[in-house]
C-alpha cells in the first residue's frame, strides 16, 4: 500500500506532504459560515463558485462541499433538500475547475449522484453507517473518509462519555474500515477521522490530539479537523469559547501541531480548514525551516 497518495477518480492526491481541504459549507445553519453563500433561501452559485476560486487560487488541494449542517444541536435535512444544494455545486465546480472534489455526504442518493458529476472524494462524518450509504460508496469507487461521532450531531454534546476516549474511538474506526474492506473498498482508499468536537469534551478532544500518530498505525491517511471549534475557544479562553471569529491563530496552530505529530511519525495527514491561505503559509514555512534543518543535520 503507498499511504503518500490518494487515487480520487481521474485524479491522484499528494499525500507525501500535508494536504490541505478548504471547506466550503453550502448551508445556512453551520457553525461557522453558516449561510455566507447564500441570496434569500437559496445557495448563490456566483457566490459559491467565487469562494472556491479564493481557495484554490491560495493553495487548497481539496474542495469539501457539504450540504448538511453538522454543528452541535443540527437538525438532519431531508435527501431531496441536500441533493438540491450539493449537486449544483459539484457541477458547478467540476465544469469550471481542475479541482479535486470532496463531498461531506451520509446520504446514499448524494454519494451517487455527486459521484456521477465528478466529485472525486466520500467525506463522511457517520462512517458509511447510514441506509445504502456503503454500497453507493462502494459502486463510486472513490475514496472514502471514515468519521468517528458518538450518537448524531442534535444530541452528541449532550454528556459525551468514554470508557477510554483514544480506545474506543480507534476501536469504532477499525471496525468501520474492516466493513469497507470486506464490501470491497481497498485498504489505501481509507482515510480516518477521529471526529474532533462530535461527542466528545475538551479533555476527550485532547487525549484523541495527543494519540494522532495512532491513527495513522495502520497506514491510513487521518483527516483533522478542528478549524474554529469550540475546543479552539476553550484552549484560548474560556470566555471566548463562543466566539468563532476569534479562533483563527488557533485553528493554525492547532493545524500545524496535527501536522507535525503525523509527518514525525511517517504518516499522512488532510487538514480540513475554513482558513487556507493562513494554513497554507504557516505549512509552508514550517517544511521550508525543517528543510533547511534536515540539510543541517547532514
Amino acid at each position: 500500500m503507498n499511504k503518500k497518495r490518494l487515487i480520487c477518480g481521474d485524479k491522484v492526491l499528494d499525500l507525501s506532504r500535508p494536504a490541505v481541504m478548504g471547506i466550503l459549507n453550502i448551508t445556512p445553519d453551520s457553525f461557522s459560515d453558516g449561510g455566507n453563500l447564500y441570496s434569500g433561501s437559496s445557495v448563490d452559485l456566483s457566490k459559491t463558485l467565487y469562494a472556491v476560486e479564493q481557495m484554490l487560487t491560495v493553495g487548497a488541494d481539496i474542495i469539501d462541499v457539504g450540504g448538511e449542517s453538522t454543528r452541535p444541536g443540527a437538525a438532519e435535512v431531508s435527501e431531496q433538500q441536500e441533493l438540491d444544494r450539493v449537486l449544483p455545486v459539484v457541477q458547478g465546480i467540476a465544469s469550471r475547475f481542475d479541482a479535486l472534489i470532496s463531498v461531506d455526504t451520509s446520504t446514499a442518493g448524494v454519494i451517487k449522484q455527486a459521484a456521477g458529476l465528478g466529485a472525486h472524494m466520500i467525506n463522511d462524518v457517520r462512517a458509511l453507517q447510514r441506509e445504502g450509504a456503503l454500497a453507493a460508496a462502494v459502486a463510486s469507487g472513490l475514496p472514502v473518509c471514515l468519521m468517528h461521532m458518538q450518537n448524531q450531531p442534535k444530541s452528541m454534546q449532550d454528556n459525551p462519555t468514554y470508557g477510554d476516549v483514544v480506545a474506543d474511538v480507534l476501536e469504532f474506526l477499525q471496525q468501520r474500515k474492516q466493513i469497507c474492506l470486506d464490501a470491497g473498498i481497498a485498504s489505501d482508499q481509507i482515510v480516518l477521522d477521529p471526529g474532533f468536537g462530535f461527542g466528545k469534551t475538551l479533555e476527550h478532544n485532547l487525549a484523541l490530539f495527543a494519540a494522532l500518530d495512532r491513527f495513522s498505525d495502520d497506514g491510513s491517511a487521518v483527516l483533522v479537523g478542528v478549524s474554529r471549534k469550540t475546543m479552539i475557544g476553550q484552549l484560548i479562553d474560556s470566555t471566548l469559547d463562543s466566539t468563532v471569529d476569534k479562533r483563527l491563530v488557533g485553528s493554525v496552530t492547532m493545524a500545524l501541531l496535527a501536522a507535525q505529530s503525523l509527518v514525525s511519525a511517517g504518516g499522512s495527514i488532510i487538514l480540513r480548514v475554513h482558513d487556507v491561505l493562513e494554513t497554507v503559509q504557516a505549512l509552508t514555512v514550517w517544511q521550508q525551516v525543517k528543510q533547511f534543518q534536515d540539510r543541517e543535520k547532514q
